[in-house]
């Protein structure tokens, strides 16, 4: 409950500091000493009545502290001095997440630098688990963040004019995919997934669709997030076990969900151009459409997919279009431009071929590239799912999902 608490709270602290005092760096340092304080005097004391107000107090008294430290002391004391704390309750009553997303999108740092800097800072999301987003290395991550840091520091932050609004919500929208991302499917550890994030996610997203209703790429992400958290109460079986795609009781989805999601994509579908969230958000509505597994529309996925590969190509794309495609044209062609496509280090090609090899009837060789699968995946569940796959006579339905956002 407090580090849920803690969570939701951070972005809003972080914004009320940089909006009194500037300094984007050392407002973080100081919000994240009072998260610590909060996380032990909480545990201890209880929550106080007004929590944000107490983080606020907290983290702007640590932020004169600071400021004197890095200033010629005996001058600024003495200015200090004369600054009374902060009110019991200085935040303003609008929820302002969102302009502090905008303004770590800061347009004298590079794409991966906003994002790094904005999932730390906003998302909530720990250094190691950026790495796993970004598919690079954790010391990688962390050097970006920090010259991120010090690209910003002394900058004052503003709300972005007219004409650089799009590239930073542009930024953004990648920020929130990836924070949903990491939350519907752990990347490491003993869950299957995050809620805490998934939520957080989806809440900001509303607040973005809110304020740009017309963005057909705004819409498009928060129509993928829906249709895609549909599922989540399907995933897991009585034992605890994943349940695949193919398998889920399709009973258990959230109907409301799939109906919000398929209403928003297929309006911004007719009004907006279309962009790739727009296309994952078609997917998944394919996928969440079909009555069951055999009634998927394999097709007009892979027809989709295609789109996607055109608009953006990553080495994901490339891996959810081959299964699509070995359902429409057979796992040998499938296999083939896999062999081709010169795919990346990572523990899902070896999913993605042990599938194939699985339709193709080489349960042999399908059985080695699960084993290797799970011996790379830093997810417990992931790892037990594919150890049983491996050990199976596969005589089960496919074990892969086909959409974007893994299930």
């Amino acid at each position: 409950m407090i580090e849920g608490l803690l969570r939701e709270l951070a972005p809003q602290v972080l914004t009320a500091l940089v909006r009194r005092y500037g300094g984007f760096d050392t407002c973080e340092d100081a919000v994240q000493e009072a998260l610590l304080a909060a996380a032990v005097q909480w545990q201890r004391d209880g929550v106080p009545d007004n929590p944000k107000a107490w983080l606020i107090t907290t983290a702007s008294r640590r932020r004169i502290e600071l400021w004197r430290s890095e200033s010629a002391r005996q001058r600024r004391e003495e200015t200090m001095a004369a600054l009374a704390p902060p009110d019991p309750d200085p935040v303003p009553a609008v929820d302002d997440t969102l302009t502090l997303l905008l303004l770590c999108c800061h347009p004298a740092l590079t794409r991966p630098s906003q994002v790094a800097l904005t999932l730390r800072a906003v998302g909530g999301l720990t250094t190691a688990e950026i790495a796993r987003a970004f598919l690079v290395p954790e010391p990688t991550i962390g050097q970006r963040i920090s010259r991120a840091k010090q690209k910003v520091k002394g900058t004052s932050f503003s709300l972005p004019p007219a004409d650089e609004r799009p590239a930073r919500v542009a930024a953004v929208l990648q920020v929130l995919y990836l924070v949903f991302t990491e939350g519907h499917t752990a990347s490491a550890g003993s869950a299957v997934d995050r809620v805490e994030l998934t939520a957080e996610a989806i809440r900001l997203t509303r607040q973005l669709h809110a304020e740009l209703p017309d963005d057909g790429e705004v819409t498009g992400l928060l129509a993928l997030m829906l249709l895609t958290g549909a599922r989540r109460a399907a995933r897991l079986g009585p034992d605890g076990t994943m349940v695949p795609l193919a398998e889920q009781d399709r009973s258990r989805w959230d109907a409301d969900a799939i109906a919000e999601g398929t209403a928003l994509i297929t309006h911004a579908l007719a009004t907006a151009p279309v962009g790739p969230y727009q296309l994952q958000a078609a997917i998944a509505a394919v996928h969440d459409e079909a009555v069951s597994a055999e009634d998927t529309d394999w097709p007009q996925i892979l027809l989709l997919y295609d789109l996607l590969r055109q608009v953006a190509p990553g080495p994901m794309v490339t891996l959810n279009r081959l299964v699509a495609l070995a359902m429409v044209e057979g796992p040998a062609v499938a296999l083939a431009e896999l062999d081709a496509a010169e795919p990346p280090d990572h523990y899902r090609v070896d999913v993605v071929r042990a599938h194939l090899l699985e339709l193709a009837g080489d349960l042999e060789a399908a059985r080695e590239f699960y084993a290797a699968a799970a011996r790379r995946t830093l997810s417990l569940p992931e790892r037990r799912h594919l150890e049983a796959r491996a050990l199976s006579d596969m005589s089960g339905k496919p074990l892969l999902k086909s959409d974007p956002a893994p299930d």
